[in-house]
């Protein structure tokens, strides 16, 4: 821990002089009465879901009183305290299953393994039938789950919230290869983790106008509103008795059944408004692509900040009487641009519902607020029409036209003249520029975000240096002392303890187990690396992992392959900016020289792929189809054998990562040089014991450095060399004509070999990487191809690829979600942080 951050979080208590029971004998106790109310009979044979939610019920217990513990101590920490209660907002939360969490950190899994034993049944059986907690999506969802788990081990002050989705974004599922999308109804039989809190209940308001009194102050009138009621969510620390806190908000009409309509025999009617307060928590990220499923969108992101900075509110009210030190202890963080929205919604509550000034609200606005960006692509930083912000939340596009004014004022008085620097800055976007849907103004929430916050910081160092010299340079230039970068990382306890038991047990017996609190101890593998003993020992861990996946493959996909065999694997969400076109491109390549030359010295490879696709991007989607076709044909080819098979597993999630990164062998990282973030799959994989074949993007970079570049499989043009390439004008089919393996595969999918002679399938496809290759695949496949052949190398050499494994995992200590939380604490979330 920096020194630092280690001063203000000593501050706070660890829970270690906390008094819970724990032992066996309570758990015992307490599982034999859940389980008994469960049954509702004594004797009766206990399901595998029944023993579930006894065993979830009996945790929730113990964990309880951690809860109130953490949240008393929290309540005393007093205006001096070095560190600021946190209020994480996010749209994401992606925690995956629960039960195996807590057992591990009230050290029960033995005791609770008997339990099941005696009823019959295994523990890994009775966790299979957990649902993952459908609460997000992909990376950022996954980081804010790590980030709980750091704030308990850590016993940082802290919420965090989100949205209490039903069906999540979707679950996925394929019918002749193409993706379907159906609801993920993870809460079908109940969630024992949640607790419901009916005394946490918040009005948020929409539509409707504002009224002006007689005295000039402004008041919003909703024309309608809706309840957030809270669901806590409780996340244990491992090492000491903190919990965190998950706070999701769940939608209720505020009034009951429109009974006249009712009686009427107008039952549809009756009930209209509750089904669109119901929609508010139907779906994550639902279709934006239509006017309804924008504006369900953005009344998703006000519900949620609204109701969160009210908690906020009445819990700061309730411990210190006065609002004049809110922004001194707390911090309020936004995860990305979806929660936005909440300095303009944190004004209002100030000005009109608590009678401040603006520049007593504003300073306290500036103090509490901060940022983190997770994207360097221009279209994906969320922007608002002006037309749904009036129609929706008119209070609020006040607010943020006055913010607008004031800030560009202190712009024209900085920089004279400047008018089109005061046009890129503006938080309203005019209409015509820099991708503008119709050329109609609308509202930059990114831009909101960075001029309200006293810190804005990006996810990697790469990435955090090119924010401030492309898509925020003008806000660089104007507030160069805000911008900073913070490393993602994630936690170790989930990602190694939890998912690679077996490796976890070998790392304890050759460098102790202090690696599950401070990562940095992985560091003790370097003098290790070299013992051929430990590497074969990590190898047969290696091989058993292997097993399980292919035996997970075999049964859902009926598809046989040689546990072997190299485990190529990249699981992420399905976009054309992280490139699993390429990886499938490399696919047929090496299906055609193997058809080629059948007898040269292949490496066996099994290449897996998972995610989801945006339901509404076709193109994502296509890849996927392409992806299972080429798998077809090449895993039922006799000429090719165990020597290369490609598999697509469906519905990635949390669990299934657990069950593919320990079996991973290489793991594919190949995003365009630039448009990566940071990226934390690639850490886990790391951690896990798998090489990294990967471009000079997002902390790629940081892993190469920390462990050596030669130890990972780096290829493709740089960033430099990516912007070079398109000012000059690049020229895919260049790099087509010029390259014959390529040129073969391209003509492969062109003719419709992969796709039952089917030419016209892939035609969008094909014509897109010919003609627009935005993403330069076509510049970077040959490179590609090359990096492949030295993983081939080097897969040969078992000992050299053990070593090599030991490396990367011992140079892996920076990337834990605890260091990332340090430095947030140090430079954003501290008392010291505001000056």
């Amino acid at each position: 821990m920096n020194a630092a951050a280690s001063r203000a979080l000593s501050t706070f208590p660890t829970g270690d002089a906390m008094t819970t029971p724990t032992a066996s004998s309570d758990l015992s106790v307490a599982f034999q009465l859940a389980l008994q109310r469960e049954l509702h009979v004594g004797g009766e044979a206990a399901s595998p879901q029944a023993l579930l939610r006894a065993a979830a019920h009996a945790c929730r217990e113990l964990l309880a009183q951690r809860w109130a513990d953490t949240q008393a101590e929290d309540a005393r920490r007093g205006l001096k305290a070095s560190v600021r209660r946190v209020h994480y907002l996010s749209m994401e939360f992606l925690m995956g299953r629960a039960l195996g969490n807590a057992l591990a950190a009230l050290g029960l899994e033995e005791t609770v393994r008997a339990a099941f034993t005696a009823e019959g049944h295994t523990l890994p059986d009775v966790l299979e039938r957990e649902p993952d907690a459908a609460l997000g999506n992909g990376g950022l969802g996954r980081l804010a789950a790590c980030f709980l788990d750091s704030f308990a081990e850590l016993g940082l002050p802290s919420f965090g919230y989100g949205l209490r989705y039903q069906y999540g974004m979707f679950a996925q599922g394929i019918q002749n290869g193409r993706q379907v999308e159906a609801p993920d109804d993870w809460m079908a039989q109940g969630n024992p983790w949640e607790v419901m809190r009916p005394e946490l209940r918040y009005l948020v308001g929409f539509g409707g106008h504002v009224e002006v009194d007689a005295g000039g102050a402004r008041r919003w009138v909703p024309a309608d509103h809706l309840v957030a009621q809270a669901y806590d969510f409780i996340v244990p620390a491992h090492h000491t008795q903190r919990v965190s806190t998950l706070r999701q908000w769940h939608a209720q009409a505020e009034a009951p059944i429109d009974f006249a309509a009712f009686c009427r025999g107008d039952h549809q009617a009756a009930a209209a408004h509750r089904v669109a307060a119901d929609a508010i928590n139907w779906v994550l990220y639902p279709d934006d692509s239509t006017d309804a499923g924008r504006q369900l969108r953005l009344k998703q992101e006000a519900f949620l900040v609204s109701a969160s900075l009210q908690d906020l509110i009445a819990r700061h009210l309730q411990e210190f009487g006065t609002l004049e030190q809110l922004g001194r202890a707390n911090a309020i963080h936004l995860n990305d641009t979806h929660p936005a929205l909440a300095p303009a919604e944190l004004m209002r509550l100030l000005l009109d519902e608590h009678g401040m000034a603006w520049d007593q609200a504003w300073s306290i606005t500036r103090q509490a607020v901060s940022y983190t960006n997770h994207t360097l692509m221009p279209e994906a930083l969320e922007t608002w029409p002006v037309r749904l912000f009036e129609a929706l939340l008119p209070r609020h596009l006040e607010i943020i036209y006055e913010i607008n004014h004031r800030f560009l004022e202190q712009v024209k008085q900085q920089y004279p003249g400047d008018g089109e620097l005061v046009r890129r800055v503006s938080l309203i976007d005019e209409g015509g520029h820099q991708g503008n849907w119709g050329g109609e103004r609308r509202v930059r929430m990114a831009s909101l975000a960075i001029v309200a916050s006293h810190r804005v910081n990006g996810v990697a160092a790469l990435h955090s240096d090119l924010m401030v010299k492309t898509i925020f340079a003008d806000y660089a230039r104007l507030f160069p002392e805000r911008f900073h970068n913070v490393t993602n990382g994630v936690t170790p306890r989930r990602w190694l303890q939890q998912a690679n038991p077996g490796l976890s047990a070998l790392l304890d017996r050759n460098i102790g187990i202090g690696w599950r609190q401070r990562l940095d101890e992985m560091g003790r593998l370097t003098p290790l690396a070299a013992d051929p003993a430990l590497g074969q020992a990590l190898m047969a861990v290696k091989r058993e992992n292997k097993q399980r996946l292919a035996d997970r493959i075999r049964r859902d996909l009926g598809v046989t392959v040689a546990v072997d065999s190299l485990f190529d694997v990249q699981i992420k969400r399905i976009h054309e900016y992280k490139r699993q076109l390429l990886n499938v491109l490399h696919v047929i390549a090496r299906y055609q020289a193997i058809i080629a030359n059948p007898t040269a010295d292949w490496v066996p490879r099994t290449v897996v792929i998972s995610g989801k696709a945006a339901s509404a991007y076709v193109m994502a989607k296509s890849i996927i189809q392409l992806a299972h076709d080429v798998g077809r044909v090449i895993n039922s080819d006799p000429r090719v054998g165990d020597r290369l098979k490609l598999v697509f597993l469906p519905n990635y999630g949390v669990s299934l990562a657990e069950l593919i990164i320990p079996a991973a062998d290489l793991s594919e990282q190949i995003s365009t040089a630039g448009t990566e973030a940071s990226g934390t799959g690639n850490m886990k994989f790391a951690l896990n014991g798998a090489l990294t074949i990967g471009t000079w993007d997002g902390a790629n970079i940081e892993m190469a450095e920390s462990f050596g570049e030669e130890h990972m499989f780096t290829f493709g043009l740089r960033t430099e060399a990516v912007e070079a390439l398109k000012a000059v004008g690049y020229e895919p089919r260049h790099y087509v004509e010029q390259n014959a393996q390529l040129r073969a595969v391209i003509d492969a999918i062109s003719r419709g070999d992969f796709s039952q002679g089917d030419s016209g399938r892939y035609r969008a496809l094909v014509d897109k990487l010919l003609n627009q290759d935005i993403y330069l695949l076509m510049a970077d496949f040959a490179d590609y191809v090359k990096a492949q052949e030295r993983v081939d190398d080097l897969f040969r050499d078992p000992v050299a690829w053990a070593r090599c494994v030991l490396l990367n995992m011992a140079g892996m200590g920076l990337f834990s979600s605890d260091r990332t939380i340090e430095e947030y604490v140090d430079r954003v979330w501290s008392a010291k942080s505001l000056g």
